[in-house]
């Protein structure tokens, strides 16, 4: 009995198999990183309730001062809820369907963002809003349908995990944001 090895992926049986593990770690590169962007830049934007954070604001971030401040901090919760949304209902598998619609609403956020900064001729700004809006859109397709998370039983175990996830969140993304524009001279 002969064992042909043929160098083309194709012809190998675990080739569907690797697929999916590689959109699997895609997926959840994607949620996280995204997750922790859009969480940061959104808390940031609802540092700007403070009038005097708002009215400085301008200086670092040109567009700011196009936007009336309701609606920067509202942008900023979207975000922010948003980018939990992306990874934190799959990783505890909790309303696991959430997922895909923070993702879905991360990217009518962004395509509503770069419409308004085309608008406004901020066509530098544009190329990042596009890559942005496609991770979401990207995970939204990905999580709604090619390799959606199951919900299970929330356990004591999946609750300490998300109150650890939401502290490494605070620790590392939103009060280096807190410290920054608190204490930044714009």
């Amino acid at each position: 009995m002969t064992t042909q090895i043929s160098a083309n992926p194709q012809d190998t049986a675990s080739t569907p198999g690797r697929r999916r593990a590689v959109l699997t770690g895609a997926l959840w590169l994607l949620q996280i990183l995204g997750g922790l962007f859009f969480a940061g830049s959104g808390f940031g934007k609802v540092l700007l309730f403070d009038d005097a954070l708002y009215a400085a604001a301008p200086r670092a971030v040109a567009w700011y001062a196009a936007v009336p401040q309701p609606l920067i901090v509202f942008i900023g919760v979207v975000e922010v809820l948003g980018g939990i949304g992306l990874f934190l209902p799959s990783m505890a598998r909790v309303w696991p369907k959430l997922t895909p619609l923070a993702g879905a609403g991360l990217a009518l956020t962004m395509v509503l963002a770069a419409g308004f900064h085309v608008v406004r001729g901020e066509y530098a700004l544009v190329p990042a809003t596009v890559v942005l809006g496609g991770i979401a859109a990207f995970v939204a397709v990905g999580r709604w349908r090619r390799r959606p998370v199951g919900p299970r039983p929330l356990t004591t175990g999946r609750v300490l995990a998300s109150c650890a996830v939401m502290a490494v969140l605070i620790v590392l993304v939103f009060a280096p944001t807190w410290y920054t524009m608190t204490h930044a001279r714009f």
